[in-house]
């Protein structure tokens, strides 16, 4: 379904909502771009609709490409009690931060993934469990994720003896066209491989690989993608994928819209990530995430 441009009006957007849609019973959220702004705050507008959806019997649950010890910080404010997706599904964690269960990356596809992203000249990290590797101290955006995770990198001269166990790797680069061109690449490089065991071929994708951001490409296992994320906790909490809504903002959570019943783009996506979307709201800076469950989710439900 095409989105409904954020500027249209408000009134018949949330009659198609309230009157059409399905009874929403759990709303999934993106952090970066969706729940908190530019900046990383978390508005107390934004925690104030949590409050509500939760008054009103509404679960909430947040996914990220973050690493656990990244979204540590919206647990107490938020009072999550659902579980967290981290690496964009790759783990899935309590509260508490214990894991519950985790899918890394075949020991193989790194060293192959890792020269794909050389070829275009993106820069690598390597998350392993809750540590984060990188070659160099000061790199391209690695400040700036060490403000947003809240916990520095490890580093390291090279990867060696780090490809196993491997929860996500990043390709980063400011040259948005070769991340884009990038992610291409390794889709096609990975998808649809043929294994043959005896006389019964059979094709396996090996990764996910999707832009969290317009200058990162995250690459994980291959259930370890937002569209997994709505699956798995629809599984976990028992409410049909069609009583979900989800918002997001970027192409990874294209994968998530495609499984929810509801889905919302943010203000500030392109056209494929709004195409996507049932709806759109406005933008991370404009309070788009309060905005879209407002007039979405909560609508008619106090």
């Amino acid at each position: 379904m095409s989105a409904t441009p954020a500027d249209s009006s408000a009134r018949t957007e949330s009659a198609k909502a309230s009157a059409s849609g399905p009874m929403v019973r759990l709303v999934i959220a993106d952090v970066d771009g969706t729940l908190v702004t530019r900046e990383k705050v978390l508005t107390e507008r934004a925690c104030d609709v949590v409050r509500r959806m939760r008054v009103a019997g509404i679960e909430f649950a947040i996914t990220s490409g973050r690493p656990p010890r990244g979204m540590q910080m919206l647990i107490e404010p938020l009072a999550l009690t659902t579980p967290i997706a981290a690496f964009n599904g790759g783990m899935f964690i309590k509260p508490d931060l214990s894991v519950i269960e985790q899918r890394v990356l075949q020991e193989d596809v790194i060293e192959p993934a890792m020269k794909t992203m050389r070829t275009y000249g993106l820069d690598t990290w390597i998350y392993r469990g809750t540590d984060w590797f990188v070659r160099e101290r000061h790199g391209p955006h690695v400040d700036r994720e060490e403000w947003t995770v809240k916990f520095p990198p490890t580093v390291v001269p090279n990867f060696n003896g780090l490809t196993n166990d491997v929860a996500k790797l990043v390709g980063v680069s400011d040259d948005l066209e070769a991340v884009c061109k990038c992610e291409r690449a390794v889709q096609e490089e990975f998808a649809s491989k043929v294994h043959t065991k005896q006389s019964n071929p059979k094709r396996e994708t090996l990764v996910s690989a999707a832009r969290s951001q317009p200058y990162y490409l995250d690459v994980t296992h291959p259930e370890a993608n937002k569209g997994y994320v709505v699956l798995r906790l629809s599984k976990m909490l028992g409410i049909p994928a069609d009583q979900i809504a989800t918002i997001g903002d970027m192409p990874n959570d294209i994968a998530m819209f495609e499984k929810s019943g509801v889905s919302i783009a943010m203000g500030q996506a392109n056209d494929e990530v709004k195409s996507a979307a049932t709806y759109s709201t406005t933008s991370s800076e404009e309070e788009g995430f309060a905005t879209a469950v407002e007039r979405y989710v909560l609508k008619g439900r106090g």
